[in-house]
């Protein structure tokens, strides 16, 4: 299923806004790679993606492709630079994060005017600690997410509806 999924509305959106500067970054525990695939140049994704597989010996990616093409050949597939072991480029649970992306997302929320959380419950740490920090740090926070989640009491403005609904009907100029 992940290999055929598509950008939505919502992703393009995002990028438009990242093309008329409105938009300096977007930060995602998300692993399906579907900003990157919409055109959004500055993404971290946190828990990394599905769309890149990784040497554990080497640390070559490939895409996704190479690897099903690899996978018809051979099982498992191997590394072609160093014979290593291939694995999705994501973050497993008991896996951490990478302290590099870690501290580029809280370095960010410190710095913004303005954090937008979408879609998201803000249950999984430490990533749902972000919109906090920029909370503290004088950002203003918009939540748009289908249920309500932990800090909606503390957000400048809460909407419960899709996001892809509440963007793609914003006039964004």
């Amino acid at each position: 299923m992940m290999k055929d999924a598509k950008p939505n509305s919502a992703h393009f959106v995002l990028v438009k806004l990242e093309k008329d500067k409105k938009l300096n970054h977007v930060i995602t525990q998300n692993i399906d790679g579907l900003h990157k695939m919409a055109g959004q140049l500055n993404v971290i994704e946190l828990h990394g993606n599905t769309r890149e597989i990784i040497c554990i010996k080497c640390n070559k990616k490939i895409s996704i492709e190479e690897a099903y093409k690899l996978l018809k050949s051979e099982f498992p597939p191997r590394c072609k630079y160093c014979n290593g072991s291939l694995r999705p480029n994501t973050i497993f649970f008991g896996e951490s994060l990478s302290n590099k992306k870690l501290e580029n997302a809280i370095n960010l929320s410190k710095n913004c005017d303005l954090f937008l959380v979408l879609g998201s419950s803000l249950v999984v740490y430490p990533a749902s600690y972000l919109p906090q920090i920029a909370k503290e740090t004088g950002a203003k926070l918009v939540i748009i997410n289908i249920d309500s989640t932990p800090l909606d009491e503390i957000a400048d403005i809460v909407i419960h509806d899709k996001v892809s609904k509440v963007l793609t009907n914003f006039n964004i100029r």
